[in-house]
């Protein structure tokens, strides 16, 4: 190998990894996020240097190269948390969502080559924020890394939100991004800086709008006085009945009511419980769900608070008989039947009237087999494999826990991953949430980032929303987060706690709420346009490249 092979070699890779490194460093929770609008700035001047340079026998094939190593390292540096809860998932969470990642970037290297430089960078921030609404919706769906998350932890920059949603975040960075580079693309020799100008300013005015926003912010809504509680059991040594120091389900509820007691007032309107706080050896069978002892004695410990409802995570259970058809997702047990398994949120009213509510965006190969109704046949796999790949039953709308005294006062039950999905937060709203629990068990990833991340990421919601959230989690961060997305109380991890905290209930719509992610179908549409436009020219002209595509 040549001398200049060897440092070509070598330039790619630095390129690479400054990449994923200015990535990493601009994302939550690191106050950081500035970064985030230079972090593509190498990768699209590796593009630049492979195309120019002609030395490759197939640039393409080695940008393709180049750019998944960035978003490897970007991945790994970001998510290696997943690891935690399950080595092999964190594994495939890294090299498939980066080699997903690497599918706008190749539409966007064909399309500069046949359209041209100007239309092949508008294509870049096209194509990137259209995967980011695909990778919203399907079933590998992993959408932790959207760039508009990454201003979770600097929210007060992004109060625009309201409108745009993430995505909107999304096009920004992108933007800034491709114009910088553009203005730095023949350094070392010239930068022309009255081009940095147009980035400069459209840094700054978004920043602008979002501070004028928030100061003119006034919360909407009636006061609610919830209390959230953190029981803090662990998943891996206390939770279940397999483990060495098991506390028995009796005891865990036990711990449960006793830490809501100490902080229920006759003003308290409703309790929240974590992420599959209640669960027995033998399920909850949601056909009989009135004839356990145990929700019985939740009634009785709503009783004796008047007004108060409760709003806690549950597993549960429901029983198809032979009908082999009535669920994508159902399992088979001989001799008895077909079944599913929910990962589910019940709500007991004053009334003592039960509602249940199904997770519905579930984590794949966790919780999720994908495209159950085509991989069917490998569920029983999956379940003789532990549960290391999932087949968890869901629906197919969301459910709003209306407090019974007052119908007009609903909440959102969203149940842990739910939470980093912007639109999906918005149903419940469009149906008539006034407010958001966000229940969890955020201790499979130990301490990490990753937990401290996913409590960051709710605070965009309540932006897109301008909805107050009460979070209960397991083993922490458990918190109040106000319409602005300020936490205003939170826990310590991994420490028993209950916190009291008055929220507003609003029933006012922001714009991204009745409009949903309009920039991501936009995207979409768009997309598919300009890849159709730039096969058509690529077949007319032979394979020959645009004039200015270099």
């Amino acid at each position: 190998m040549s001398y200049r092979a060897a440092n070509n070699r070598f330039i790619l890779l630095l390129l690479a990894l400054a990449t994923g490194v200015i990535l990493w460093m601009g994302w939550p929770v690191k106050p950081l996020a500035f970064f985030l609008f230079f972090g593509f700035v190498p990768l699209l001047y590796m593009e630049h240097y492979i195309v120019e340079r002609h030395q490759h026998k197939s640039p393409g094939f080695t940008f393709f190269k180049y750019g998944y190593l960035a978003m490897f390292f970007w991945n790994l540096f970001t998510t290696w948390w997943v690891m935690y809860s399950t080595v092999p998932g964190g594994i495939a969470a890294v090299v498939f969502n980066a080699l997903f990642m690497c599918s706008p970037l190749m539409a966007f290297y064909f399309t500069k080559k046949y359209l041209g430089r100007t239309i092949g960078y508008i294509s870049f921030i096209i194509y990137w924020v259209a995967f980011e609404q695909f990778h919203l919706t399907w079933d590998l769906s992993w959408p932790w890394l959207t760039l508009g998350n990454g201003f979770a932890t600097l929210n007060q920059w992004v109060q625009w939100y309201e409108y745009t949603g993430f995505l909107g975040g999304s096009v920004w960075v992108l933007l800034v991004n491709v114009l910088l580079f553009r203005a730095f693309v023949h350094y070392p020799q010239r930068i022309q800086w009255e081009k940095t100008i147009l980035p400069a300013i459209l840094v700054l005015v978004p920043i602008a709008i979002s501070y004028a926003i928030l100061a003119g912010y006034e919360e909407q809504g009636q006061n609610v006085e919830v209390v959230v509680v953190q029981p803090n059991i662990d998943p891996y040594h206390e939770k279940y009945a397999s483990h060495e120091n098991f506390i028995p389900n009796e005891q865990q509820m036990a711990r449960l009511i006793s830490l809501s007691e100490q902080k229920i007032t006759p003003d308290t309107k409703f309790v929240v419980w974590p992420e599959t706080s209640l669960r027995i050896d033998e399920g909850y069978w949601e056909e009989r769900l009135d004839s356990y002892p145990s929700i019985q004695q939740l009634k009785a410990f709503l009783q004796r608070h008047p007004g108060l409802e409760l709003v806690a995570g549950i597993d549960t259970y429901t029983f198809y008989g032979d009908n082999q058809d009535a669920s994508p997702t159902a399992r088979h047990l001989e001799g008895f039947g077909y079944y599913d398994s929910f990962n589910a949120g019940m709500h007991i009213n004053t009334a003592g009237e039960i509602d249940l509510y199904h997770k519905s965006k579930l984590v794949p190969g966790v919780e999720k087999l994908p495209y159950p109704g085509f991989f069917k046949f490998l569920g029983p796999l999956a379940i003789d494999l532990g549960g290391t790949v999932g087949s968890v039953g869901s629906q197919d709308t969301r459910d709003v826990f209306f407090y019974k005294p007052q119908p007009s006062m609903g909440a959102a039950p969203v149940i842990c991953y739910e939470s980093i999905y912007g639109d999906y937060v918005s149903e419940y709203v469009r149906k008539g949430a006034t407010m958001i629990f966000v229940f969890t068990n955020d201790g499979w990833w130990s301490d990490s980032p990753g937990y401290k991340q996913h409590l960051q990421y709710a605070t965009l919601r309540a932006i897109e929303t301008r909805r107050s959230i009460a979070r209960s989690a397991n083993t922490g961060i458990s918190a109040f987060i106000n319409q602005k997305g300020e936490i205003v109380q939170r826990s310590d991890w991994w420490v028993q706690a209950a916190l009291r905290g008055t929220i507003k209930s609003n029933q006012q719509m922001t714009f991204y709420t009745r409009t949903g992610e309009y920039i991501g179908h936009t995207a979409l549409w768009a997309a598919l346009a300009l890849f159709v436009v730039a096969v058509v020219l690529a077949f007319v002209h032979r394979g020959s490249p645009a004039k200015n595509s270099n």
